[in-house]
């Protein structure tokens, strides 16, 4: 299932082999929450832009279309036309993101939706199903992503709540996948590390995760307000405890920099709604640096994004052509520029492969984390 080929310090390379493929480790997933990424990229573009893993929520996908209408339609591969490895998020983030729209209690979370206010309940057990139901390649484990800054005592709280969710949805996901109309019967449980910024309670909920047989293990609860300093810190501590034949995830993180830090920590999987939610705000990323294409210079700039660059976008169009179309409000102004910053997160991702593959980690590290946090 997964392999560590090789290793830079405590940066890893390897290879995740899942039902629907085979996956290059360290590995950014591209996420289309909705089964879409924003911005109008279907799954056809994201082969030509070089995605290995796709990432939709289950929350999402829950209450529209529904996870039972996703089954008749035999699956979210067959429903969104991907035939790569998927991700599909446990809905936990959301017990984050939705606080003020949400219940907690040991049963689960009850939920007020977004859409419509109607009233939802999600435990560990309807996760499982719902992710079944959707066929993913990893089911994330249901968890309560605290926020920062939380109390000791609620982080510790939570973490005993959610190494028993994580229990049940153990329990839950055997079943299902030994059910002879399981739509993907070889899915994988990946298990979630929380406790806020405290270390010791970091170390003390991994390694009684560990505990829990699963696929894989993942760090949640990041990148949620917290200086990015204390992130580092984190993943510092907690990662002796993560075993070392699993692959491992860092949730929802981040920058480029942010990810090249990530590796040197000895992650294997990202994801983050960031490359596509700046490119529909015209932040696009190159190799010297962000820039945002709506500026004023760029008005004549017959260049393309990057000269770096060898996307389908910066092979075809100008900055000049980029920055009118945001001026024009046209549609897509978008899609390139998702189509744009998704290509260069995975060319990224690809290049630290390489850098590990010549065992020049390092030196790419040193030449990029700083530079890639700036702006040209």
């Amino acid at each position: 299932m997964f392999e560590v080929l090789k290793t830079e310090g405590k940066a890893r390379r390897g290879v995740f082999t899942c039902a629907h493929g085979t996956v290059q480790t360290p590995v950014f997933m591209n996420v289309g929450t909705q089964g879409a990424i924003k911005g109008a990229v279907s799954a056809h573009d994201l082969k030509e832009i070089g995605c290995q893993v796709e990432l939709s929520n289950t929350y999402h996908l829950h209450l529209r279309p529904g996870d039972q209408v996703v089954r008749q339609m035999g699956g979210l591969h067959r429903f969104m036309r991907w035939d790569g490895p998927i991700l599909t998020d446990s809905g936990g983030f959301q017990v984050f993101s939705l606080s003020g729209l949400r219940k907690i209690k040991e049963e689960g979370v009850t939920f007020a939706s977004h859409i419509d206010g109607r009233r939802i309940f999600m435990g560990p057990e309807e996760s499982m199903q719902i992710q079944s139901n959707l066929g993913s390649d990893i089911a994330m484990a249901f968890d309560e992503c605290v926020e920062n800054p939380a109390t000791y005592e609620y982080a510790k709280a939570s973490c005993e709540r959610t190494l028993r969710w994580l229990a049940r949805c153990k329990a839950e996901h055997d079943r299902l996948n030994a059910l002879p109309d399981t739509v993907n019967p070889r899915q994988m449980l990946f298990g979630i590390n929380q406790g806020a910024t405290f270390p010791e309670l970091r170390i003390w909920h991994m390694k009684e995760t560990a505990k829990i047989d699963c696929e894989g293990y993942a760090i949640g609860g990041l990148a949620v307000g917290e200086p990015t300093q204390v992130m580092y810190d984190i993943i510092d501590a907690v990662e002796p405890y993560m075993p070392a034949e699993k692959p491992r995830y860092l949730m929802g993180v981040g920058t480029p920099s942010n990810i090249i830090e990530g590796v040197a920590r000895g992650v294997d999987f990202f994801d983050c709604v960031m490359p596509a939610r700046n490119a529909r705000h015209a932040k696009l990323f190159t190799w010297s640096g962000a820039l945002n294409i709506r500026n004023e210079k760029y008005k004549l700039d017959e260049r393309p994004i990057d000269p770096d660059c060898d996307c389908p976008v910066c092979r075809s169009f100008s900055r000049a052509y980029l920055r009118h179309l945001f001026a024009a409000e046209e549609m897509l102004a978008m899609r390139l520029a998702v189509l744009h910053n998704l290509y260069f997160y995975n060319k990224l991702a690809e290049r630290i492969r390489q850098a590990l593959d010549a065992g020049q980690f390092a030196a790419f590290r040193a030449e990029y984390s700083e530079k890639l946090a700036g702006r040209l």
